[in-house]
């Protein structure tokens, strides 16, 4: 009885701290301190939260991707197209958020599909590449936000010469193409620790003034918190539910005078005066709509506060790296010399 309490508590402490989990089950002997021990884990998933095995799984000390390869090694993908694997893959935890830890679980998961099926790319970096087209069409053809759906033409045209160089087969492209098509990859649903996850551990929080985006420009106190690479608003400290998210990916913040408060910055696109920032917010209805803001003008309560969030909002902020390192990927694999 005492272990499976122990248990229970080292799953709870995992789904908010992944790596504090880990320690408290070896600590407790539920675990040992082995890659594979850890993996098997993990692969089982018994009570833990999907992204937070996702996020331990992305990790970059040299320990945590051993994991990762011994929990990919968990996963039999031989005889298996790349959709299919994808959807064992995809399933067994959820995608961080992080271009990074993305770059690494996906480059794993390329190592794995080729050993599985040797033959079938001419090398991992194609299989690499493919499986991000191929994520990317799941999106494409099945968010209802994305209004031009791509067709089998132009996907295929998308993958030519990523196979050192020469192009895959037309039909084992049209092959993918309509089976992601017909059935979309499943996403693992999570347990309703997302929030608690999502803000248990944030860079910065505290008070803060926005200055509203309607036709009246008022000004309302808001709880903010940053973390993940997001900034998030709220209404009082205790609400479940943030009233505004803003991504900061590629956005750009400096300091402003305004005269009618002090130690203010502001959230902006840079090079693009009058387009909208792509962040949502809560009416008080309940509905979540997109903002309407072309930048975000805050006021800290102190200077000292003000240069304290700019530093750390500034950390957070970043170019999305990911797209570069696909591109890198497809200019290598589409030159068959690697120049």
């Amino acid at each position: 009885m005492q272990r499976n309490k122990q248990m229970a508590m080292g799953r709870k402490k995992f789904n908010m701290d992944p790596k504090k989990g880990i320690l408290f089950l070896i600590d407790c002997s539920l675990l040992k301190n082995t890659c594979d021990d850890i993996a098997q884990f993990l692969y089982k998933g018994e009570g833990l939260n999907k992204t937070a095995i996702g996020d331990y799984l992305g990790e970059r000390d040299d320990f945590s991707i051993e994991v990762l390869h011994a929990f990919l090694a968990l996963h039999e993908f031989t005889d298996l197209n790349l959709v299919q694997a994808l959807r064992q893959f995809l399933w067994s935890f959820r995608l961080p958020g992080e271009a990074q830890k993305i770059d690494r679980m996906m480059e794993a998961f390329a190592q794995r599909y080729c050993h599985c099926n040797p033959g079938v790319f001419q090398s991992t970096d194609t299989c690499y590449v493919l499986s991000f087209a191929v994520i990317m069409l799941n999106t494409s053809l099945h968010n209802p936000n994305v209004k031009d759906k791509p067709s089998v033409q132009r996907f295929t045209a998308m993958n030519r010469g990523i196979n050192d160089g020469g192009d895959l087969p037309e039909e084992l492209l049209r092959n993918l193409y309509d089976t992601i098509k017909n059935e979309p990859f499943k996403i693992p649903e999570d347990d309703g620790n997302d929030l608690t996850h999502t803000f248990f551990n944030p860079d910065r929080e505290g008070w803060l003034l926005k200055l509203g985006g309607g036709r009246v420009k008022t000004w309302k106190r808001r709880w903010f918190i940053l973390t993940d690479n997001c900034l998030y608003y709220f209404e009082y400290t205790t609400d479940k539910e943030p009233r505004g998210i803003i991504p900061l990916e590629n956005l750009s913040i400096r300091e402003v005078d305004d005269s009618k408060k002090p130690n203010c910055f502001e959230l902006f696109i840079p090079d693009q005066k009058d387009q909208v920032i792509k962040a949502c917010k809560t009416e008080a209805d309940g509905r979540v709509v997109e903002g309407n803001h072309t930048f975000y003008r805050i006021s800290a309560p102190s200077a000292e506060e003000k240069e304290a969030w700019i530093s750390s909002i500034k950390a957070a902020i970043s170019k999305d790296p990911f797209h570069e390192m696909l591109a890198a990927r497809k200019k290598k694999v589409s030159s068959p010399n690697g120049l």
